[in-house]
């Protein structure tokens, strides 16, 4: 959904209205995003649109990081929950209010639409103000990106509790986890560190993806000859990103299938080759040669391959209706769940796939698919010539290298698909059983229900008393008076005198006003400033000066007088003492 940036300009206004839903959902994240269609913006619209739609909170809270990004999300949110809008239970704020929010509102839970970006600080902002410890959660997608075991590091800290938590959108996933903070604990010595809790909640499908029935013999064939489809073939679809170097190698897939096309003098071909049409769909950019060289790698195999590049929503709606099975032997460890899966049984398809990853948690072997098994290299001690190269190289070159050291069997490859294509009623009830199987378990209302459960699980669990956590600093966040305390000529002591300046006698006798630039207004208090300046009128050090500053605003921290003090020293308010 793009983005739009008609929406009011004025400054947003809080509607205070009476809900019976206690507590608000918090987060830094829009969930829309624009772009190509992946899976993870797929899952995170999602996951919004159903937790809308089961509005489970008296408020949702957006901190976004700037006012174009928060005006375009505010009119989606209109659009895809305008009940919500119209009540003003949507309020959208710029991130530089977190930490006034967080002291004064009871958030149920901040959710991220991911576990990596943005969690863990707001761990540290909530321990330093908030006046509980709220669940913090978000999902993992990708996982494999070399600069990622320092996100999972940040989760390592003294202020993490049981409360933070990490969704694992399968179980391999959780294991990977799992794996990143044993390396790491024996890494960096942090045995002692527990981070944050991990748990396995799948992603989901809209419930109106099972809505119409699945189409007939009859209607398939209209459907076939609509979308330039072979009507009387046998159709395997491969969809989502068409590349070997991010998603799969589809060349043993051609290869397998070319195994059923050989003849010998004992037995026909299993398959006769002009019975099957691989249809492959998905992502590509518009000058990507490598979807061409499939074409021309399954021609010399005697395979017809026919692209459908880039389809929207409803064509690809429409190739799952169309097709009879559906193959992803994903070998790279970009993928995590793979969502598309859950898309082809829903569409009553039956699945060959890898036997990797998250798919294990989404085909059952024999019921509603077949698993083709996998190899990968043995873990030895240290690291290898790939974990030394892969932050030195772009996304792509070090997924290629991982990728094509996992393998993908090609025998039970071709054993599993001339299974499904010599055998109609098998590829029939395969189907049913999948779709049946995505009604149970995986669409996004019932999902909603796992996250709600979570976030209580959550919010029951044992935690340190917050108070405690005030003070701990997050270890990776930068100290930058400490570090930077060499830059200027001197720093502030406690002991420095300080008097009104030019500007700030000026101020006391009605004559100056304050000039706050914009991004200030949340850190200085201009109606405090006057104040700041009458106390300091006979002079007084800067350590009194700052807690008579504290005793007259009632809920000024050491750290908000403190920039006052500078930011009043820095523009003539105050001056120091001769």
């Amino acid at each position: 959904m793009p983005y739009r940036a008609d929406f009011d300009k004025r400054p947003q206004v809080w509607l205070h209205v009476d809900m019976k839903k206690p507590g608000i959902f918090g987060t830094l994240d829009p969930f829309m995003e624009d772009g190509p269609i992946l899976g993870r913006r797929v899952a995170n619209m999602g996951f919004l649109r159903a937790l809308l739609a089961r509005d489970p909170f008296e408020a949702y809270h957006f901190f976004l990081s700037d006012k174009d990004l928060r005006d375009s999300v505010a009119a989606n949110l209109a659009d895809l929950a305008p009940g919500i809008a119209q009540a003003g239970r949507f309020r959208l704020m710029d991130r530089r209010d977190l930490p006034a929010r967080l002291a004064d509102t009871a958030y149920a839970c901040f959710h991220q639409s991911d576990c990596i970006s943005h969690p863990t600080h707001i761990a540290r902002l909530r321990n330093a103000v908030s006046p509980e410890l709220f669940p913090i959660t978000g999902p993992m997608h990708s996982l494999s990106y070399p600069d990622y075991p320092v996100a999972f590091l940040r989760h390592l800290w003294a202020g993490a509790t049981p409360r933070d938590c990490i969704i694992a959108t399968s179980e391999a996933g959780r294991l990977a986890a799992e794996g990143f903070f044993t390396h790491l604990r024996a890494s960096f010595s942090l045995a002692h560190i527990k981070g944050p809790s991990i748990r396995r909640v799948p992603l989901g499908l809209d419930a109106d993806c099972l809505a119409a029935p699945l189409p007939g013999p009859e209607d398939k064939a209209a459907l076939r000859q609509r979308l330039g489809l072979p009507v009387d073939r046998a159709l395997i679809l491969v969809l989502g990103r068409v590349s070997h170097a991010s998603k799969m190698d589809m060349l043993p897939l051609i290869r397998a299938l070319s195994r059923l096309f050989v003849a010998t003098p004992e037995r026909p071909a299993p398959i006769p080759r002009e019975s099957v049409v691989l249809v492959v769909a998905g992502w590509a950019e518009s000058d990507d040669p490598f979807p061409q060289t499939l074409v021309d790698l399954g021609a010399r195999m005697g395979l017809l391959v026919q692209l459908d590049l880039r389809p929207g929503e409803r064509r690809k709606n429409d190739l799952l209706a169309a097709c009879d099975i559906f193959v992803s032997i994903a070998d790279n460890p970009q993928e995590t769940f793979g969502i598309t899966l859950l898309e082809a049984q829903a569409a009553g398809l039956p699945v060959v796939a890898s036997d990797y990853d998250g798919y294990r948690d989404l085909v059952v072997h024999g019921e509603t698919g077949l698993l083709v098994p996998t190899t990968g290299p043995e873990p030895k001690p240290g690291d290898d010539m790939v974990d030394r190269l892969a932050p030195l190289l772009f996304d792509n070159q070090y997924h290629l290298l991982l990728a094509q050291r996992t393998v993908v069997h090609t025998p039970e490859l071709a054993g599993a698909l001339g299974a499904l294509l010599a055998d109609a009623p098998l590829r029939q009830r395969m189907g049913q059983a999948g779709r049946a199987r995505v009604r149970a378990h995986f669409l996004w209302p019932d999902i909603i229900t796992r996250h709600l459960e979570l976030w209580d699980e959550l919010r029951a669990l044992p935690a340190p008393d917050i108070e405690t956590l005030r003070h701990v600093p997050h270890p990776l966040h930068l100290p930058y008076a400490r570090v930077f305390a060499p830059y200027p000529t001197r720093t502030l002591a406690q002991a420095d005198r300080l008097k009104p300046g030019r500007a700030g006698a000026a101020l006391l006798l009605g004559r100056e006003h304050p000039v706050l630039y914009a991004g200030l207004d949340g850190l200085l208090q201009p109606e405090a400033l006057r104040k700041l300046v009458f106390l300091a009128r006979k002079g007084e050090t800067a350590g009194r000066l700052a807690e008579r500053f504290r005793e007259l605003c009632p809920g000024l921290d050491d750290e908000a007088a403190d920039y006052h003090i500078l930011w009043a020293l820095k523009h003539d308010l105050l001056e120091p003492e001769a």
